[in-house]
């Protein structure tokens, strides 16, 4: 299978990879209390890590992200460039609206963070150097994602990959989208910082 055919089985391949909700699952072995029912109710890392849980938060970020780079190489690796920014919109959207948990799903930072890993790597670097500076001087994990996600699309569009540069201009505006609660929160100053309990 090739060509236009393909591109739709790419997209696919990348929702049903980016829908597997690790954050949840991993809780759930390890015997914690739902998720959902934890701090914001989100089931990425970050809600892992306050349940206390440093090395659940930790498997949830990578797990989190390599469904994302997964999906891209395998894409890739069949029907070229194009199949891989499929799988990788796809697996975004996957983990955002995952099917499994009636389309209610994370904030997709990790999940950004591994499909661009798997699209172009410095920029994967770029954007972590960028979180974890604004983390270490703000506390803030939301506002680290945002800086780090506003920072990607200009990074790629400086150095030539314009069809890059538009698909995580696309995927920041969702990301912004899907943090909305946390920018009012960030505005008010009642946002939470990393390692709070709440």
């Amino acid at each position: 299978m090739s060509g236009d055919w393909f591109l739709i089985v790419a997209f696919l391949i990348g929702y049903l990879l980016g829908s597997i909700p690790f954050g949840l699952i991993l809780t759930r072995l390890a015997g914690t209390q739902d998720l959902r029912s934890i701090g914001s109710g989100n089931i990425g890392a970050t809600n892992v890590l306050r349940t206390g849980r440093k090395g659940l938060a930790a498997a949830t970020l990578i797990g989190d992200m390599l469904k994302g780079t997964v999906a891209v190489i395998i894409a890739g690796s069949y029907d070229g460039p194009d199949a891989a920014m499929l799988a990788a919109l796809g697996a975004f959207l996957g983990h955002l609206f995952p099917v499994w948990l009636g389309f209610k799903g994370g904030k997709g930072v990790a999940t950004y963070i591994g499909v661009l890993l798997g699209l172009f790597w410095p920029a994967a670097l770029v954007f972590a150097v960028i979180w974890l500076a604004t983390a270490f001087t703000s506390r803030y994990s939301s506002l680290s994602a945002l800086v780090a996600a506003f920072v990607t699309p200009i990074f790629l569009w400086w150095f030539g990959h314009n069809a890059l540069a538009s698909l995580f201009a696309v995927l920041t505006l969702m990301l912004f989208y899907m943090h909305r609660e946390n920018i009012k929160r960030l505005q008010s100053g009642t946002e939470g910082k990393i390692g709070e309990k709440r």
